[in-house]
């Protein structure tokens, strides 16, 4: 009887003790002020010179200038389901709830009318940047010395933490972590942060895409050239390097639209589980790396690495929403790869693989246009992802996939028929094959698009595909013994 007096008393002490929650990167795996930034910057990269002014003036500045400038539906963040949950349940046990951020009002209010359960709201103001003590002491003004417990997620929060009655720590950073492990405080969720994440905002699995470098070393039959070869090698990771360079700055760009998407709001920036700052420094040390790589090549590397670099950025912010436009970008992005590969051996390229190359690619870069605007649903006629397509565009981009997948089967024809071949190569009928190959491995991805069973990037779909393995495979082998001279 005595334990339910006690157990009831230490309920209605709980009650009286207010909850109050930090917002950025802990009821929020984000972090809105630079989210906000970036998404500022893409949109208007000038207004960096503008941000540089805003930081003069002080951080409060800054938050509200950038949040005046940006509109953002608070229904869009990042939000961490079990801080939610857990507000949710001491709001219907009658506690009183506290948002109390470094956020700016319009930020904070927005979340608040969102979530719908904040009986108070503390924010930043243009003249007060409510972090660390100005935090604190706003809170011990409102609700005394220990007069309230904190949920925070940073070394910011520390000065609140040790005012607060009771301190949750939310995927803290190291200092945060140092601090709730030396006073023992709850760590509610444990922050995210290794090789294998970092790795995944990378997309290594796409540096695949880049063994295109390669193709002049294997058709100029130098792949025993251990010199060409350590070329090719170096411009590899150069290339694939420059190219998660540019995957982190779309990421940084999509953040929202991504969330919106079934599979891409598991990436690691927009699901929160990797911090933008993090992010950014990443892609920084990734260019860096890439061009230092490229120093170690000639010179006209170097011009490809840089035009493929401003052509993906391009295409990420501006390209990629132009009917067509984008899909022959794509093309010659593959392309390019090519050309990078020769330029790092210092080979002649030939206009038969250029050609084929452009059609080969195009068709692929169809299928993926095809796959994406197959899965959004919407009337007839209108516009489907921004990209100035139509829905009845859709089976017009499926026909001229196709035919790109004849034309490039049409190049490979007239090549292997062609003068140069007889003389490079002495079994020269061993070619013919591949013709009816390319056929059959573009027609069937076409045949699986149409199915609904295609990954949207046809070319990743290739390399994990055992049947366009085995064609590749036999296509290799073709290609050597037709090399090989049999006297």
């Amino acid at each position: 009887m005595d334990i339910r007096v006690d157990d009831n008393k230490a309920r209605s002490e709980q009650r009286d003790v207010p909850l109050c929650v930090d917002l950025d990167g802990t009821l929020l795996k984000t972090d809105t002020l630079w989210e906000s930034l970036v998404a500022l910057i893409m949109r208007n990269p000038l207004l960096v010179f503008a941000a540089a002014l805003w930081v003069l003036r002080g951080k409060a500045a800054l938050k509200n200038e950038v949040a005046a400038r940006t509109d953002r539906d608070p229904a869009s963040w990042p939000y961490r389901a079990e801080i939610v949950d857990l507000l949710t349940r001491e709001k219907q046990n009658g506690r009183r709830i506290v948002l109390a951020t470094g956020a700016p009002k319009k930020v904070a209010d927005g979340v608040a009318k969102q979530l719908g359960l904040f009986d108070v709201v503390l924010h930043t103001t243009p003249d007060t940047n409510l972090t660390a003590s100005r935090k604190k002491r706003a809170l011990v003004e409102r609700f005394g010395e220990a007069g309230f417990d904190y949920i925070g997620d940073s070394g910011d929060d520390i000065a609140v933490f040790e005012s607060a009655r009771k301190a949750i720590v939310v995927a803290p950073d190291r200092a945060a972590h140092r601090w709730a492990t030396a006073h023992g405080a709850e760590i509610a969720v444990e922050r995210e942060v290794n090789a294998r994440l970092l790795l995944k905002a990378m997309r290594v699995h796409q540096w695949l895409k880049n063994a295109l470098l390669a193709v002049p070393l294997v058709l100029h039959h130098e792949l025993l050239n251990i010199s060409l070869l350590a070329s090719v090698i170096v411009a590899f990771f150069s290339f694939s390097f420059a190219a998660s360079f540019v995957y982190i700055l779309n990421d940084l760009a999509d953040l929202e639209n991504d969330r919106l998407h079934h599979r891409k709001k598991e990436r690691p920036l927009a699901s929160g589980r990797l911090a933008i700052p993090s992010g950014m420094g990443l892609a920084c040390v990734l260019l860096a790396a890439s061009l230092a790589l490229a120093l170690l090549l000639p010179l006209v590397y170097m011009g490809v690495l840089l035009i493929y670099i401003a052509a993906t950025t391009a295409y990420s912010f501006v390209l990629k929403r132009k009917l067509l436009v984008d899909v022959f970008t794509l093309a010659g992005l593959f392309t390019l790869r090519i050309i990078a590969g020769a330029a790092a051996i210092a080979s002649d390229l030939s206009f038969w693989l250029l050609a084929f190359s452009i059609f080969f690619f195009l068709s692929l870069a169809l299928v993926k246009r095809y796959v994406e605007l197959s899965e959004i649903t919407s009337e007839e006629g209108s516009k489907k992802l921004g990209r100035g397509y139509y829905a009845v565009d859709f089976e017009m981009i499926g026909q001229a996939g196709i035919s790109s997948a004849f034309g490039a089967a049409l190049v490979l024809a007239l090549y292997v028929n062609s003068d140069e071949v007889q003389q490079m190569y002495a079994m020269p009928l061993l070619l013919w094959p591949l013709c009816p190959m390319i056929v059959y491995m573009l027609l069937r991805i076409w045949m699986l698009a149409r199915r609904g069973q295609m990954h949207d990037d046809p070319v990743v779909f290739i390399i994990s595909d055992w049947r366009s393995q085995l064609v590749a495979a036999v296509g290799a082998i073709l290609v050597l013994a037709a090399a090989v001279n049999p006297l």
